[in-house]
């Protein structure tokens, strides 16, 4: 195992922007720089309506994080953000599959044009950053074998990961044609605290839990026979921080993922068992969503334990634990649509 204390100084110091930042993982991240200390930790968030974004997402950190609520797709409010900045962590776009597929312009502008003037802008005014992009294991498409790796052809089957894919190549290219520094972490379901919850349209995790919380029915597509693996915040947080802090990742793409897939019938039996409460009900797959489901998933994440060092450490019987409990004890942040959203027009663009 890595010694992530030795991974962890090399962000004291320095200068770190976190796009998406009031989101379910971006927020993580940045709790995990605060507590770690010595690092000078921005934020910038559009707060679009149903993405994920939630102000009280960095409750108790906020005197310690420089907020800017803008738009990574404006170039003028990028230009200025990036100058100076030592490290950035790119998780700013749209995670959603279905809404993909609903709204496929839109997508593209949150998943392609937003990803090219960040990197424009990266090029022009800082060139030496080092970029973390999070990207998704949906790029593989239907797996031809398991557990996917690198190796896995890329056949996306939903416009959300056509995006995704062409995000990557952007900052691969940025680093093969111009020296850039950046690496491509493909995700797998991450769940945990400070995620959305209001709508089940990113993912199926979430949902489930607030469907138990809620004592409802956890509805399970093709009597939930997929099998998944998922990944706990803070290990990929911490996957994060590594493949920042680390030279040799630089130009490279890894995979993060479990070793130990589980049903999604299982999940919500687990879930109903932790919380006491709901029920499960087979349904036949909903049509949009059988034409984009990618069936049985799981990653191989050894490419990135030899270059790194990491593997998830999270068992998934603790993490549900700890999610269950934030959300029964924050319930009133996350169960109404945009709770903690403000409108863009009445938003500070800047809070220090």
């Amino acid at each position: 195992m890595v010694d992530t204390s030795q991974c962890f100084g090399a962000y004291k110091g320095r200068s770190v922007l976190i796009t998406g930042g009031l989101g379910f993982i971006g927020s993580n991240l940045a709790r995990k720089l605060v507590e770690i200390g010595g690092a000078e930790v921005s934020i910038v968030d559009a707060l679009i309506p149903d993405q994920g974004g939630n102000l009280f997402n960095i409750e108790g950190i906020e005197d310690r994080v420089k907020l800017h609520i803008a738009d990574m797709g404006d170039d003028y409010v990028i230009n200025h953000l990036v100058g100076g900045v030592d490290y950035i962590f790119n998780l700013a776009g749209n995670v959603s599959h279905l809404e993909s597929m609903l709204r496929p312009q839109r997508d593209l502008e949150l998943n392609c044009a937003a990803q090219l003037t960040l990197l424009e802008a990266c090029r022009n005014f800082n060139p030496h950053v080092k970029i973390v992009f999070t990207s998704t294991r949906q790029v593989y498409g239907k797996p031809i074998y398991l557990p996917v790796d690198e190796q896995h052809r890329v056949m996306p089957l939903d416009i959300n990961g056509i995006h995704k894919l062409a995000a990557e190549n952007y900052h691969q290219l940025y680093n093969r044609v111009y020296g850039m520094r950046t690496v491509c972490l493909r995700l797998t379901n991450t769940y945990g605290p400070r995620q959305l919850l209001s709508h089940n349209r990113q993912g199926f995790i979430a949902w489930f839990i607030r469907q138990a919380l809620d004592g409802g029915v956890i509805e399970l597509f093709g009597e939930g026979r997929q099998r998944r693996d998922l990944n706990y915040v803070d290990d990929v947080v911490e996957a994060m921080l590594l493949a920042g802090a680390n030279e040799d990742a630089e130009g490279e793409i890894f995979n993060l993922g479990t070793g130990t897939p589980v049903s999604l019938a299982d999940l919500a039996s687990d879930l109903i068992s932790l919380t006491g409460r709901g029920s499960v009900q087979p349904v036949p797959f909903p049509l949009e969503r059988q034409l984009i489901d990618i069936g049985n998933s799981y990653s191989s994440y050894q490419k990135i334990e030899t270059a790194l060092g990491w593997r998830p450490r999270m068992p998934l019987s603790e993490g549900l634990a700890r999610t269950v409990e934030f959300y029964k004890k924050h319930r009133t942040n996350y169960w109404e649509p945009n709770a903690n959203t403000v409108s863009r027009s009445n938003a500070p663009t800047t809070r220090d």
